[in-house]
């Protein structure tokens, strides 16, 4: 009888927290981060200190969806490529770390977990402890002048 109160108090409290809610903005699932290369680039390497232009796509972690792709929550493609400065902190960690390795004319999709991505705090449509996929693909890499690469 114990065991059995136990567990309904254990799935009574899986269902109080906010991944059950029905709504899109929802916490997703937990995964670990992972990469994937679905084209190599064959152009110069995107590493720390190189500024990078970039596409992508992300979507929250659905493990119920193809490629884990849920609710789509941002993309450049169709607007202005991103630019940012890989290992500047300008964006989550998980993005710069599915970066960095990159090379021009490559794609890659990212898998970041809410340690690497915005962790305990909601930003915009993207919710709390939230994984995250993105699509990437790399345009350019610049680096610095006197860098020696």
């Amino acid at each position: 009888m114990v065991l059995r109160v136990s567990r309904i108090v254990a799935v009574a409290a899986l269902c109080l927290a906010p991944a059950c809610s029905d709504t899109p903005t929802t916490p997703s699932a937990f995964a670990p981060y992972s990469q994937v290369d679905y084209r190599l680039g064959t152009g110069t390497e995107a590493a720390a200190g190189t500024t990078v232009s970039l596409n992508y796509t992300g979507w929250l972690y659905d493990p119920a969806r193809p490629d884990g792709k849920g609710v789509q929550f941002d993309t450049s493609v169709g607007t202005d490529p991103l630019i940012f400065t890989v290992g500047a902190g300008h964006v989550i960690s998980g993005f710069d770390q599915g970066v960095t390795g990159m090379k021009v004319g490559g794609a890659r999709r990212v898998t970041v977990p809410p340690s690497l991505g915005y962790g305990g705090e909601r930003n915009n449509s993207i919710p709390p402890y939230a994984t995250l996929v993105f699509d990437i693909d790399l345009l350019d890499v610049a680096v610095p002048a006197g860098s020696g690469r």
